[in-house]
């Protein structure tokens, strides 16, 4: 927010240099990022001089130039000067623009230099009202009255002035500050503690009075809870124009542009008050009411900026007897602005329920200045000083009868809020013992009121505008800035409870072993938006697009939709990362998806419907080694992703026996398998379809798994982690080679086999496949190692031989294996 350092000294007189001002206000909480020294009018008018047109004749060889002299005075000879305005003649006071003055038109800086124009040399410039910017005409040169004087320096004769542009970054907590009279009676309250001279005046309405008691437009309020008060006073015959020098240079200085004296009045209070306000033209108000409601959903309602909009039936609005004319709070509409066409104008000065003013400013995407404003809390009891604030300046600089008294609807008063402040809670969380005087006369500073005082508390009633303070802490925060946090010094002693661990969940606790787990494996964690895009669940089968949680309000089309899973965000990672050279990936995310079920019912405060879950999601692509002379460069696969999904399940206590993988069809995986235990699905892992790869340009194969973290913890919670010591008896191995059918999986060997020997089977994995050559239709080779231990004693051949005899008998009759 712009604040002008010279406008700021309308209200508070004070002897702080720009830079001072700006960190006074940083240390109570108004940070003040920069200051700017500006002009009203760009350059300062800089090198320009009042000169006089001595002689004036046609150029030789042109038809519209002249050929002048013109006296600049000081004693300095006459300048020659070409110049093309039909309207130059000798006698006639001039601006000049002597060589080496710079211009400025737009952002392009000129530099006037000696030139030679049709044969004939230019020493200057007499100079139009845009060439200098002090207007737009460009019709002809300024022509100066005759009492000007030659030699008077342009900047001296218009009287421009330097000013400080200060940037103050706005919290949100305190919209209070976000005008000019707002950010002096906080310097007020800081100049008073720091014992500086100062003096806070606020603009006077006590002249305020009407020029004709009866008639005006009436005000009607429908709805009260969107907006408690509404005030309304009607002005007459005015006269719309541009507004003088003095308002259109308190704009211009903090970035606004002006537009008419009407709109630049409402403007002008808007920064000096913080408090926003609408002029209507009251021809366009149908049967001389203002009414506030809402209209039908679905309504029609074409704004300021010709666009038109669909209304929602909880957008409040500001009509006339038939139609809108204003979204309240946020933005007006196509009819309801002031023009130069304009006579009459009906003031509007309310105070809106921010929630109501927020969601329709969300709704429409709509961020105005009235809207900021609205949408974090106007000051209710500031609505009629505004209206007579305004009326007063308008019929200054326009003209005009105030027509009828006020119209100020407010059903139901918005009292004070009131608040206990102990003095012992102040010294305890402030860290020092302030004394009571001082908290005193910090709180009177800053307006708030002292209802009841006691030796140990005071009973506060805080001002409608400070809208961030609610409890007894908020006051003490607004003491210490005040005070000063320099001015809080540091204990000789040292207090602390120091701990090398902190408390965390249980969730939190496994989550980050598992990261660490898999990092020190090679991955990199990514975060993920959980905003994403509509396009993504069009015609998907595996997560519809009618689970979707979507945006009433999208900030774009790209964030549409909240994540149904955590595939599309890492594949987006993948392509952004390939894109820039880098290929071999391993990425994982823990992150929550959300969906919506109509038929799932409420659980406790959660929304009927709606539910979030904690996921896990791993990708791997490119090479899993780098090219080197101890081991060649191989790729990833989908078989070392499934390594890292077992290792994962080992690290929280899994056995094998308690998980089952088996194949699942589904349109994100060209071939893919789920994971599960005996009663509960836990997630899948597969290879990426190529459709899905296509849609973000990745041209390799991507291994992508997906857990359901909350279910894998709450199966975690089943499982023991349980240790015993390495047997003191070896192990043996043997191997078989098992001729199958294509069909047969590996797991299914492997479950039979365990299902045959559960004492003395340890381990089996499978070391080779061979499909082809030798070998009959439709048949493949799976060589399979059995590791066997009895932790008791060694085991003999015949014990040994016994084990295998029943694996094999069993792997015949269930699977149809032979040995090869």
């Amino acid at each position: 927010m712009n604040i002008s350092y010279n406008w700021l000294k309308d209200y508070l007189q004070f002897d702080l240099s720009p830079q001072e001002t700006a960190a006074a206000l940083t240390s109570i909480g108004l940070e003040t990022g920069g200051v700017e020294e500006i002009q009203t009018v760009k350059g300062g008018l800089e090198g320009l001089v009042i000169g006089e047109v001595l002689t004036c004749t046609h150029h030789p060889n042109s038809d519209h130039l002249h050929l002048t002299t013109v006296s600049t005075g000081n004693g300095e000879e006459p300048l020659k000067i070409v110049c093309g305005a039909p309207n130059v003649a000798a006698g006639q006071k001039v601006v000049v623009a002597p060589v080496g003055t710079k211009l400025y038109f737009g952002d392009d800086e000129v530099t006037i230099k000696r030139s030679k124009i049709r044969g004939e040399e230019s020493f200057g410039m007499i100079c139009a009202e845009d060439e200098i910017g002090i207007g737009t005409s460009h019709e002809g040169i300024i022509v100066l009255p005759g009492n000007a004087v030659v030699g008077t320096l342009v900047k001296d004769y218009y009287n421009v002035k330097s000013d400080f542009v200060l940037e103050v970054d706005i919290t949100p907590n305190r919209i209070d500050a976000a005008s000019h009279y707002g950010v002096a009676r906080d310097l007020a309250a800081y100049l008073k503690q720091a014992g500086k001279p100062f003096s806070l005046t606020k603009p006077s309405v006590d002249d305020f009075k009407t020029d004709k008691p009866e008639g005006g437009i009436d005000v009607v309020v429908e709805n009260t809870t969107a907006c408690p008060r509404y005030s309304g006073l009607t002005v007459r015959g005015v006269t719309v124009k541009e507004s003088p020098d003095w308002l259109k240079n308190r704009l211009s200085v903090i970035g606004l542009r002006p537009i008419n004296n009407i709109v630049d009045v409402t403007n002008f209070i808007l920064h000096e008050t913080g408090h926003p306000m609408h002029a209507f033209d009251i021809d366009y108000i149908e049967g001389n009411r203002v009414v506030v409601r809402t209209l039908p959903e679905k309504s029609r309602f074409v704004t300021l900026d010709e666009q038109e909009r669909e209304l929602s039936a909880d957008d409040l609005m500001i009509c006339n007897a038939n139609e809108g004319m204003c979204m309240a709070g946020v933005f007006g509409g196509l009819k309801s602005g002031v023009t130069e066409k304009t006579k009459d104008v009906f003031l509007e000065s309310a105070y809106f329920n921010p929630t109501w003013v927020r969601k329709t400013a969300r709704r429409h995407g709509l961020n105005t200045d009235s809207s900021f404003r609205f949408e974090r809390g106007a000051d209710p009891d500031n609505t009629v000083y505004v209206l007579k604030r305004a009326a007063m300046l308008i019929r200054e600089i326009a003209g005009g009868e105030i027509e009828g008294e006020i119209r100020d609807v407010y059903p139901v008063e918005i009292k004070k809020r009131e608040t206990i402040l102990p003095f012992q809670k102040v010294n305890s969380l402030i860290g020092k013992e302030i004394p009571k005087e001082t908290i005193k006369s910090i709180l009177q500073s800053l307006e708030i009121e002292t209802e009841q005082e006691s030796e140990n508390e005071l009973t506060l009633r805080i001002p409608t505008y400070r809208v961030d303070v609610t409890r007894d802490v908020d006051v003490i925060e607004d003491i210490l800035r005040v005070y000063g946090y320099n001015n809080v010094e540091f204990s000789d002693s040292l207090k602390a409870n120091l701990s090398y661990q902190t408390p965390t969940d249980r969730k939190h606790k496994l989550q980050t072993l598992i990261s660490e787990q898999l990092t020190a494996s090679g991955f990199d964690e990514i975060m993920n938006n959980s905003l994403t895009r509509k396009s993504y669940y069009e015609n998907n089968e595996t997560f519809p697009e009618k689970n979707g949680v979507k945006l009433l309000n999208p900030l774009s089309n790209d964030l549409g939709v909240m994540r149904q899973t955590l595939l599309y965000g890492g594949l987006e990672s993948i392509a952004y990362n390939r894109n820039r050279k880098h290929y071999d990936l391993h990425f994982y995310e823990f992150g929550n998806c959300y969906f919506f079920d109509a038929d799932r019912k409420s659980e406790g405060k959660i929304l009927s419907g709606y539910s979030e879950e904690t996921c896990l999601g791993l990708w791997i692509c490119g090479d899993s080694n780098l090219k080197n002379w101890a081991a060649p460069q191989t790729g990833t696969s989908v078989f070392q992703l499934k390594a890292h999904i077992e290792n994962i399940f080992n690290r929280l206590g899994f056995t094998q026996n308690q998980l089952i993988f088996e194949p699942v069809q589904s349109e994100i995986y060209s071939v893919g398998m789920n994971i599960r235990t005996f009663k509960q699905q836990i997630g899948s892992f597969g290879i990426v379809s190529d459709n899905i790869l296509k849609k973000f340009d990745i041209d390799t194969d991507v291994f992508f798994a997906e857990m359901n973290w909350d279910v894998l913890l709450k199966e975690t919670s089943k499982s023991e982690v349980r240790f015993s010591e390495i047997s003191k008896f070896p192990p043996v191995s043997r191997d078989l080679a098992l001729l199958v059918d294509k069909n047969i999986t590996f797991a299914a060997i492997e479950r039979t086999a365990k299902n045959s020997e559960r004492k003395l089977l340890k381990e089996l994995s499978l070391f080779d496949v061979y499909e082809g050559k030798n070998l009959p239709e439709g048949k493949k080779s799976y060589a399979v190692n059995f590791v066997l231990q009895d932790k008791e004693k060694t085991l003999n051949d015949k014990q040994i031989d016994a084990v295998m005899q029943k694996i094999r008998q069993n792997l015949e009759n269930e699977l149809g294996a032979q040995l090869r």
